[in-house]
């Protein structure tokens, strides 16, 4: 593939995020996804390199890597892991960032420094039971009381909610929809036992409850009644982090499968002399090159500041289900050791199909897309 241009130090990243994933993650990803958790340990050592925070500034503990950065470091983790990949997504691109892009000085201060050096773990607690697609007719209440908001309500398929230290939480207040970082250890905050899943099993994603939890008024991330656009704005970078990590996903399934399409032989021939595997590795080649490309032009954008809703919502609708069918072809070259636990085929498989789910599914990617191509005219 064609290398895009990436600065020095963000090669540097790219290729320390890769010796560590070949040595730390991708021994252990079959028993990430067996055991169904994450080991501590990995994320400590992750929290040692630095990967915590990478996207952040240097000035509240990050690593100075931006979007770009991150989208690389994604994109590697992904390779060995998505279910490391998504617990880090939930960390650092939707629950750490929410409070980069809402929060007060104070808030970063207090709560994005110790998340971004991996001291604490973050999530982000938007979806309930009637607030899925619909994120807008969410039902958890937060009431003024004096200098402390308290917050009741339910919240469910919380990455890392059983787990997290700090969780930016979307609440609906007399003014509207409101953020706020509540901290796990405050009385009332519950996590339920983590949800059985198809796919990306090692991710731990949690019911949450809410019972008259207190949180100070200083916690609130941003305006009261305007933190439905900290949400949307929040998720913009989300959905560009997982089509970062769906086009690393996508590379590492073509090598095994160009790598096995080579050795695999039937009529004494190696199969990739066949025109039909050709056509396929073809086809996830062309899909591949789509993905990486629109992933870095508009990480490039929103390192610019440029309004990026649109582009994000085509990155995470595209490179969603091309891995989809990356992932499927995969299988087929395979044949039976594609559908079998001895190769790591089939767990890309089963990690591949949440991604056309989560971080909005890709029907409202569509909307997105679509209501603003009419409000444009038509205009790219």
């Amino acid at each position: 593939m064609a290398a895009l241009q990436f600065t020095e130090e963000q090669v540097m990243l790219r290729d320390m995020v890769r010796d560590f994933v070949d040595s730390e993650i991708r021994p252990i990803a079959h028993k990430i996804d067996e055991e169904e958790r994450i080991p501590m340990e990995l994320i400590h050592k992750m929290r040692d390199l630095g990967l915590m925070g990478a996207s952040f500034p240097q000035e509240y503990g990050g690593g100075g890597f931006g979007e770009v950065g991150y989208c690389l470091m994604q994109e590697e983790i992904a390779r060995g892991c998505m279910s490391t990949a998504t617990f880090m997504g939930a960390h650092q691109s939707i629950g750490a960032n929410a409070i980069y892009i809402g929060g007060t000085e104070e808030l970063k201060k207090k709560y994005l420094v110790p998340l971004a050096e991996g001291r604490m773990i973050g999530a982000f607690a938007l979806t309930e039971v009637l607030a899925g697609s619909d994120s807008f007719n969410l039902r958890t209440r937060a009431v003024r009381e004096g200098d402390e908001w308290v917050i009741n309500g339910e919240k469910m398929w919380i990455t890392n909610g059983g787990i997290a230290d700090v969780v930016s939480l979307f609440a609906r207040t007399e003014r509207g929809i409101t953020g706020f970082v509540v901290e796990t250890k405050m009385p009332g905050y519950t996590a339920g036992p983590p949800e059985k899943k198809m796919g990306i099993r090692g991710s731990t994603t949690n019911p949450i409850t809410l019972e008259n939890v207190r949180v100070p008024a200083s916690n609130m991330i941003g305006d009261d009644g305007r933190g439905f656009l900290v949400a949307m704005k929040t998720l913009d970078a989300g959905r560009l982090g997982l089509g970062a990590a769906c086009t690393g996903a996508a590379k590492q399934l073509m090598e095994y499968t160009a790598r096995y399409a080579k050795e695999r032989k039937q009529f004494d021939v190696p199969i990739a002399q066949f025109e039909a595997i050709q056509f396929m590795l073809s086809d996830m080649a062309v899909m591949i090159y789509a993905m990486e490309s629109m992933v870095y032009r508009t990480a490039l954008d929103y390192e610019a500041g440029k309004q990026i809703s649109r582009e994000s919502a085509m990155v995470k609708l595209y490179c969603s289900e091309a891995l989809d069918r990356v992932a499927d072809i995969a299988v087929q070259i395979h044949g039976g050791m594609g559908y079998s636990r001895e190769l790591p085929i089939e767990r890309y498989y089963r990690d591949s199909r949440i991604n056309r789910i989560f971080e909005g599914t890709n029907e409202i990617q569509k909307v997105v897309i679509s209501r603003d191509v009419l409000k444009k005219n038509g205009r790219m």
